[in-house]
């Protein structure tokens, strides 16, 4: 067999105190997508650093093209052709989209940068990519997507041999997506390869070719992705099987803790009706738009509503702000855990307790053993792995910080506990404990709603679903009624066996 494109042996990586990766081997073949997949923590990061040149391994070997290589910069790594597209896109966005491609690599003649020739270059690269960018715009005038292709060209523009890509989908709509995919299928076409790293098993059964499976800084498995099943991944992720995901205690639900009548925010949503009952776990789904998260951001008093009751225990309530939903013990753990649920750059203990930092204080001063005492509870009952509740948050994994979230609303000892999309953007091991807590929160009678785009975890986390389809109620489905089918005919507002195409399953 030809020489891979990339080979790793026996890579290894020490910090003081931690071995982020041991002994880990993996290739990679021109022409092909390969996965990299493992839990948050499994060691991939610290692998596409080591890659990057943002790290040098501890121990093992690195080939590119069959020469053995040891990459001391990033730079070294970029002109060996390795580039990097982060989550979290790296750019000057004061800066237009020529100037951030060619940034550190100028084209220049008799000394003298040439702007023209590199706009002229940019323009040619975003049409081979059918990218409609202007290459003098400016970076921040772009979305998401749009700057996420920018990386890409960049990449491009240096000669490129293998592209990482990490989490690439996450903040994308599905057009968007479906782009992504266009441009790396075009890469591979050109016998470039792509690391792609993604938690989302879908992601990886559309665009990959092969995979290999980390966990715990080790390397567990590898293989074909058309001849290895979701289950047999996930077993070698976290040593359990996909049945497993969903550990939902059953519980008798008790009386209303929650009932909204006729909620309507204009040109949002309309007549949004519902009960929820103590120990109920309530599942709202729908597609993009459908209105779900504005609902819950109206329950919780982020917005106002245009009409309707809220009615908390029995009795209607007015609710005008957060403060009224916390009062009323409504607590809403948002989608964007970073923009909206933590202060990254403050530690675990004040982002824990401050919701309820007033209650902690006695003289207006704040008491730091009753502060601990709430922390050490909470951040023990959710097993978040850090290296002290001193730590920041932007110091822990994005399943460690969602769990800092989680644990900050329920230090306000919630009756109604929203959770819009828990699990986005977290490993199959941290969702499994995010699941298997959600069970044990109804289980103490605390009223739960959980919307979520991910139809597994509706289906096997909720007692009823809800469906929504521009900004109306379409069905409730009680757990046992419940199909793949039903909630998607639902969410696309499609009568079975009355015209156009089956939803999909």
């Amino acid at each position: 067999m030809e020489e891979p494109l990339l080979r790793l042996n026996g890579i290894s990586k020490r910090f003081p105190g931690i071995k982020a990766l041991d002994n880990v081997s993996m290739s990679i073949r021109a022409g092909e997508v390969h996965a990299l997949i493992g839990e948050n923590g499994a060691g991939k990061s610290t692998l596409v650093k080591i890659l990057s040149g943002v790290f040098s391994a501890s121990e093992g070997e690195i080939f590119l093209e069959g020469n053995r290589v040891a990459f001391k910069s990033p730079h070294e790594s970029q002109l060996a052709g390795i580039s990097a597209i982060h989550q979290e896109a790296t750019m000057f966005p004061e800066l237009t989209v020529t100037e951030n491609i060619f940034m550190g690599h100028h084209l220049t003649s008799r000394g003298l940068v040439g702007w023209q020739s590199m706009e002229q270059r940019t323009r040619e690269l975003l049409e081979s990519l059918d990218i409609t960018i202007d290459p003098k715009a400016k970076v921040k005038a772009l979305s998401f997507a749009e700057r996420q292709m920018v990386e890409i060209v960049k990449a491009l523009s240096i000669n490129t041999k293998i592209v990482i890509m990490d989490e690439p989908t996450s903040a994308l709509t599905l057009r968007e997506v479906e782009h992504l995919y266009k441009i790396v299928r075009q890469l591979i076409a050109d016998g470039k390869a792509v690391i792609f790293i993604s938690h989302k098993f879908e992601e990886i059964y559309d665009i990959a070719d092969s995979y290999t499976v980390l966990r715990d800084g080790s390397w567990v498995g590898e293989g074909k992705v058309a001849t290895s099943t979701v289950d047999q991944i996930v077993r070698l992720m976290v040593g359990r099987s996909l049945d497993q995901m969903y550990e939902k205690t059953e519980v008798v639900p008790g009386p209303v803790a929650l009932k909204v009548d006729g909620l309507t925010r204009n040109g949002i949503f309309k007549d949004i009706s519902f009960e929820l009952r103590q120990g109920e776990i309530l599942g709202f789904f729908g597609l993009v738009g459908a209105g779900r998260s504005e609902v819950m951001r109206v329950i919780f008093g982020i917005d106002r509503a245009d009409g309707g009751e809220i009615s908390i225990g029995g009795r209607k309530v007015e609710i005008r702000n957060p403060a009224d939903a916390m009062r009323h013990g409504i607590a809403l753990v948002p989608e964007d855990r970073q923009l909206q649920g933590a202060i990254l750059t403050m530690n675990i203990r004040e982002n824990m307790t401050l919701p309820i930092i007033t209650n902690l204080a006695r003289h207006r001063i704040l008491r730091r053993g009753a502060e601990n005492e709430i922390t050490e509870r909470y951040g023990d009952m959710l097993q978040i792995k850090s290296a002290g509740w001193e730590a920041p948050v932007n110091s822990l994994s994005g399943g460690n910080q969602q769990k800092v979230v989680i644990a900050k609303w329920l230090a306000t000892n919630p009756r109604v506990l929203v959770l819009d999309e828990p699990t986005k953007g977290i490993d199959v091991g941290t969702k499994v404990a995010v699941h298997k807590f959600i069970s044990e929160l109804a289980a103490r009678n605390i009223a739960v709603i959980l919307v979520s785009s991910e139809l597994p975890e509706i289906l096997g986390m909720s007692d009823t679903v809800i469906v929504m389809h521009e900004g109306r109620i379409t069905a409730r489905i009680s757990r046992a009624d419940a199909s793949p089918e039903k909630v998607m005919l639902a969410a696309t507002a499609t009568t079975a066996g009355h015209g156009g195409e089956r939803p999909p399953q």
